[in-house]
């Protein structure tokens, strides 16, 4: 983890402090845990700590926790194994960290559910910028330039935009990270258009995510598979060469 300059408290437009949201930072490091702690603390944010799985899961009993930043490689259960836990409780949302940078580790961490993925070390900084991202589509429904109503209706399923509640042809509640429902919301807004990765990562991700094209490839093999409802039927189609697109014909309702 960089340095990071004292210059004393600052003020954040950003994340005014009567309405903060509250971090845990789960990392072994006590060095680690002080410097971003510290940090995000200035930034207006309400943080808490913790070493391990144990602790972690003492904190979340305390009060609802807005966003994890998550150690890969702790003592116990690692993270890996939380990030899968969490995200099938559909937990808070999840910014994963790892010494192990490989391409493979952050596909491995977005697999399992995990919002966004920063090797390490990590200027506290680009932290911050992607702790913003995550918070900003999980927390603002956007609004839309084309009267889109609080849910939507397509071969048989329905997304509900308000409870952020995506439900089967069967009624069953299907569960979707903070990164699949920005990308599944992305393609409903706009069905039956090609849209690019460039797009993609704008509308899904944010524009001050440093994401990647294998990011979204991920995330969209991710909503396919639990988009599958054994009919057949191919929702996200890949157009070679340009992009993806979303095949159903969609349904605005109140």
């Amino acid at each position: 983890m960089e340095t990071i300059p004292q210059n004393g408290p600052t003020a954040d437009p950003e994340t005014p402090r009567s309405a903060a949201s509250r971090i845990l930072i789960v990392d072994d490091d006590p060095g680690i845990r002080d410097v971003v702690s510290e940090f995000l603390g200035r930034h207006g944010y309400a943080v808490d700590t913790a070493s391990d799985a144990r602790t972690m899961e003492q904190v979340l009993a305390r009060g609802p926790v807005d966003l994890i930043v998550l150690d890969v490689m702790l003592p116990g259960e690692d993270g890996l194994a939380i990030c899968r836990r969490l995200s099938a409780q559909d937990g808070p949302a999840i910014i994963m960290l790892s010494a192990m940078g490989e391409e493979t580790d952050r596909i491995v961490g977005l697999e399992l559910g995990a919002d966004d993925y920063l090797p390490k070390p990590c200027n506290p900084r680009e932290l911050l910028a992607r702790i913003r991202a995550v918070l900003r589509r999980r927390q603002e429904p956007r609004s839309s330039d084309d009267g889109m109503g609080a849910a939507c209706e397509f071969a048989g399923w329905r997304l509900d935009l308000v409870r952020r509640e995506l439900r089967s042809p069967q009624s069953v509640v299907v569960n979707l990270s903070s990164g699949e429902f920005s990308l599944l919301r992305a393609f409903v807004e706009r069905p039956q258009r090609v849209l690019t990765r460039d797009q993609l990562l704008d509308l899904a991700r944010g524009r001050d995510s440093d994401a990647y094209d294998r990011a979204i490839d991920v995330q969209i093999s991710r909503l396919r598979r639990k988009l599958d409802d054994g009919g057949g039927g191919e929702l996200i189609r890949t157009i070679r060469s340009e992009g993806y697109m979303f095949t159903a014909k969609v349904i605005r309702t109140p």
